[in-house]
C-alpha cells in the first residue's frame, strides 16, 4: 500500500516536497516513481527511481527542476520540486512495480497505485 503526502498551493517559483510511504516487505526490490494527472487530461509519467536508486528517469518537462530520491529502510520515495510552473498543478501519484522500464512505460498493471496528492501553483 502506498501512501502519498505533501500536496499542496505553492506560487510559481516555489518548492514543494512530495513524499511517498509504502508499507510491506518487499518495497525495497521495486522500482518506484510519480505520475500526474492534471485537469481534463490523461495521467502522465513525472519520475521514476529503480530499486537501489542508481538509475532515475524524468519527463522532458520536469528535468532540472524535480529529484526524485528514495530511502528504503524507511519504505519512502520523495519528490523535490523546484521552480514550479502553473503548468505542474495536477494531482501527483506514486507508483511501484517490479521493473524500472515497465514504470517509466506507465505499465503498472502489476504494481501499484497510491491515492492521490494534490499539487496547485498560482501564477
Amino acid at each position: 500500500q502506498l501512501q502519498a503526502s505533501g500536496g499542496g498551493l505553492v506560487q510559481a517559483g516555489g518548492s514543494l516536497r512530495l513524499s511517498c510511504a509504502a508499507s510491506g516487505r518487499t518495497f525495497s526490490t521495486l522500482a518506484t516513481g510519480w505520475f500526474r494527472q492534471a485537469p481534463g487530461k490523461e495521467r502522465a509519467f513525472v519520475a521514476a527511481i529503480n530499486w537501489n536508486g542508481l538509475s532515475t528517469n524524468y519527463t522532458d518537462s520536469v528535468k532540472g527542476r524535480f529529484a526524485i530520491s528514495r530511502e528504503n529502510a524507511k519504505n519512502t520515495v520523495s519528490l523535490q520540486m523546484n521552480s514550479l510552473k502553473p503548468e505542474d498543478t495536477a494531482v501527483y501519484y506514486c507508483a511501484a512495480v517490479a521493473r524500472f522500464d515497465l514504470l517509466v512505460a506507465g505499465r503498472v498493471d502489476s504494481g501499484y497505485w497510491g491515492h492521490g496528492t494534490l499539487v496547485t501553483v498560482s501564477s
